[in-house]
C-alpha cells in the first residue's frame, strides 16, 4: 500500500469514527418516558444547596465547590440566585432569570451568559445549552456549555456539564443539588 493510500484509508476511518460518535450523542428525547418527572418550578423553589467538582480534559479534578441557592417563581418567571464558594476561597455569584415558555421549553439569562440559554425538559431530564464567558487564571474564554440535569428524587438533581471550546470538551462540571427543608 502506498503512502497516499494509507493516508486516504486513515482519513476515511477517522471520518467514519467521527460520524459514529456524532450519531451516538444523547438526545433529550431519550428521557421522554423517564420518572420522576422534573418540574423546574417545583424543584427550584426555596433554599437549595449543591456540591460539585470541575474536571479538566483528562478527568483530573481541578476544583471543588459548594453552592447555596435561593429560588423563586412568579407565574412563569423564575429567579435562581447562586452563591459559589470554591476550595481556593474564590467566591462567585450568578443570578439566573428563567422563563418557562411552556411544553418543557425554557430560556434563561445571567450576568456571565452570552445571549440566551435555551433549555428543554423531558421526563426526568433537562438539557440547557448556552455560551459563557469563563474566567480561568485571570484570562477570559468564551465557551459553550452542554448542561444536563437529572432528577433523582423529589429532593435531588445530578447536574453534569460539558464545557466545550472549538468543538472539543475541555472540562466537565458535576454537581449534586439538594432541596433544603
Amino acid at each position: 500500500m502506498t503512502q497516499l493510500n494509507r493516508i486516504k484509508s486513515f482519513c476515511i476511518a477517522t471520518l467514519a469514527v467521527l460520524s459514529l460518535m456524532s450519531c451516538s450523542s444523547a438526545s433529550i428525547e431519550d428521557y421522554d418516558k423517564t420518572t420522576p418527572v422534573l418540574d423546574l418550578q417545583q424543584f427550584f423553589a426555596g433554599k437549595l444547596t449543591a456540591a460539585g467538582i470541575v474536571q479538566d480534559f483528562s478527568g483530573t479534578v481541578t476544583r471543588k465547590f459548594a453552592v447555596s441557592m435561593d429560588a423563586s417563581w412568579q407565574d412563569n418567571q423564575g429567579i435562581i440566585d447562586e452563591r459559589f464558594i470554591y476550595d481556593d476561597g474564590e467566591k462567585q455569584t450568578r443570578i439566573w432569570h428563567i422563563t418557562d415558555l411552556g411544553n418543557g421549553q425554557y430560556e434563561g439569562k445571567a450576568n456571565d451568559i452570552l445571549g440566551i440559554a435555551t433549555g428543554e425538559a423531558k421526563g426526568s431530564a433537562l438539557r440547557w445549552a448556552y455560551d459563557m464567558n469563563l474566567i480561568v487564571d485571570e484570562s477570559e474564554y468564551e465557551v459553550h456549555f452542554d448542561d444536563w440535569m437529572f432528577l433523582v428524587d423529589e429532593n435531588t438533581i445530578i447536574n453534569k456539564s460539558d464545557i466545550i471550546k472549538f468543538g472539543v470538551t475541555v472540562a466537565q462540571v458535576t454537581l449534586v443539588i439538594q432541596k433544603q427543608p
